[in-house]
């Protein structure tokens, strides 16, 4: 579990200088220029993922089961992310109505993930990783509600991109939930309803 964490605080961290430190940031920026401090933010969020990601696995093997989540959770937490990739999808392009409409698809996106990650897993370590998510993007989209949006002057919304949009969200997500979340993560969405 100490991996885990270590990982998750790392992931976390790396990802909330907006948040907390907007002016040390910014002076970094300045400093070292915005390139290098694209490529060192890079850097230290894989490590965190990466360090995330074997903790998690190990972590996983022997955590505690707080509750069994009941049949309706599952399904309410398969419509919920599904949601949540058409708003992964709608962070771009710029004219869709979902960005237009949202500004921080992305964000909102991480935020209906991690929730629908908790209705339907209740062991602790799950618990630890979607509720540290859900509070990390409730809190960077009060961050994000504060900054300028950079959108194009004048940006009118686009039929044909908003459905693209909506389609390659949906398209992700029966990928996703249909092979891909068994490939990458090892547990199937599917196998709760069976």
């Amino acid at each position: 579990m100490a991996l885990f964490l270590i990982g998750l605080i790392i992931f976390l961290a790396s990802h909330s200088c907006r948040i907390f430190a907007e002016s040390w940031r910014n002076q970094m920026i300045d400093r070292i220029g915005e390139v290098k401090w694209k490529g060192l933010y890079t850097i230290v969020s894989l490590i965190g993922f990466v360090i995330m990601v074997i903790g998690y696995g190990q972590a996983r093997q022997s955590t505690v089961v707080l509750w069994q989540p009941n049949i309706a959770l599952i399904y309410i937490a398969l419509v919920l992310n599904l949601v949540a990739f058409i708003f992964l999808a709608g962070s771009s392009p710029s004219n869709n109505a979902i960005r237009l409409k949202l500004k921080h698809p992305m964000i909102l996106g991480v935020k209906v993930w991690a929730l629908a990650h908790l209705l339907s897993n209740g062991t602790l370590v799950n618990l630890i990783l979607f509720g540290a998510f859900l509070i990390w993007a409730v809190l960077d989209f009060r961050s994000a509600r504060k900054r300028p949006v950079h959108l194009p002057e004048q940006a009118q919304v686009s039929t044909k991109a908003t459905v693209i949009t909506i389609a390659a969200g949906v398209i992700l997500w029966v990928v996703f939930i249909f092979g891909l979340h068994q490939y990458l993560i090892g547990v199937s969405p599917l196998a709760q309803l069976s």
